[in-house]
């Protein structure tokens, strides 16, 4: 995926007004809409240009751009990391059209729109199914439902856990620019949250107008990168490291679950690095809980050890009809054979 220069396709600096966004977007289009141009590629300019004035018109797209667009240029490859916009708070203004390619008021927006925003507008979607605010009869109106993405430590998501966020939410300001107001809210984590679901906040979105009730805010989870365990659905998944002489003999071995208790896990003789060992039942908490997975990987003692050399010499010295590469060839032949019954 290519990065996007929004400022470079609207032909504006970086801290450009309000204003000065509107009046570039006004000039572009007058140059390359389909219907006036004479531009042979005025369909694809205009689309290019509708999608940055769709982003830097909006204050709160806007800061998140700019917070995630340091540092790039405008046709390199580009991923956004895991979280990019994440302690942003947004309102449901703006996210309330079909984003993505062909989708937002039959523009055909880039994958990289689609990449950055998509979220926001499926999880406004669903909100917006559920919701029951609207005017009241003596002209009240709740407010609009907020909604953030939080990134969450993976050992607080599945104990429980209650928290101090802090979110951001952009503001348009009266001489044109946007400033983040931010705020602290302390939030109670449920145990066994997963990526993907929304913790409630009642009343923390909008202020309501006419003495109409606040929205609410809605935390989406996301789990900060671990450095042993990965979470897929309900299953909960880590590396093994076992010893040459655990995996070949087979082993009793402790492994220690994210919340501290510890759970003993046998290891079947001949286990190859890369066997899954499925326990049913010990992946992530819920109602009903996951599985966990855990992959063997055979760690070698070092050859820098003299001990261990010994002992490598020894093996090479007597096993000499042993073709590692010949037993490899034969167990994915066998492997692919099961996967074709």
């Amino acid at each position: 995926m290519e990065y996007k220069d929004y400022y470079q396709v609207l032909g504006v600096p970086r801290d450009a007004t309000a204003e000065q966004i509107k009046k570039a977007y006004r000039s572009l289009a007058r140059k390359y809409h389909p219907d006036v141009s004479k531009e042979p590629d005025a369909a694809a300019r205009m689309s290019e240009v509708n999608e940055a004035h769709t982003v830097l018109s909006d204050p709160e797209k806007r800061a998140a751009y700019d917070a995630l667009g340091r540092g790039h240029r405008a046709g390199e490859s580009f991923t956004p990391p895991p979280g990019w916009d994440a302690g942003f708070e947004f309102s449901g203004r703006g996210f309330d059209g079909e984003f993505g390619p062909g989708g937002h008021g039959g523009h055909d927006f880039s994958d990289f729109f689609s990449e950055l925003f998509g979220h926001a507008a499926r999880s406004a979607r669903s909100r917006a199914r559920g919701a029951s605010g609207g005017r009241g009869a003596s002209g009240s109106m709740r407010g609009e439902d907020h909604h953030a993405r939080v990134l969450l430590d993976l050992e607080d998501a599945w104990r429980g856990a209650t928290r101090q966020i802090e979110l951001r939410m952009p503001q348009l300001q009266p001489d044109g620019h946007v400033r983040l107001a931010e705020r602290t809210l302390e939030v109670r984590i449920p145990a066994g949250v997963k990526p993907g679901q929304m913790i409630r906040l009642a009343g923390q979105g909008g202020p309501g107008l006419g003495g109409g009730a606040a929205g609410d805010l809605f935390l989406e989870v996301l789990l900060r990168p671990h450095p042993r365990w990965r979470v897929d659905g309900d299953t909960l998944v880590a590396e093994l490291p076992v010893a040459p002489w655990e995996a070949a003999l087979g082993a009793v071995l402790p492994v220690q679950l994210p919340d501290g208790s510890t759970l003993k896990v046998r290891v079947p003789a001949d286990a190859q690095g890369g066997r899954i060992l499925r326990v049913p039942g010990k992946g992530w908490p819920g109602s009903k809980r996951g599985d966990l997975e855990l992959v063997v990987r055979v760690v070698l003692p070092s050859a820098w050890d003299p001990r261990a050399r010994a002992l490598y010499e020894r093996m090479a010295a007597e096993l000499t009809d042993f073709d590692a590469r010949r037993v490899a060839a034969a167990e994915a032949e066998r492997a692919s054979a099961e996967e074709a019954r």
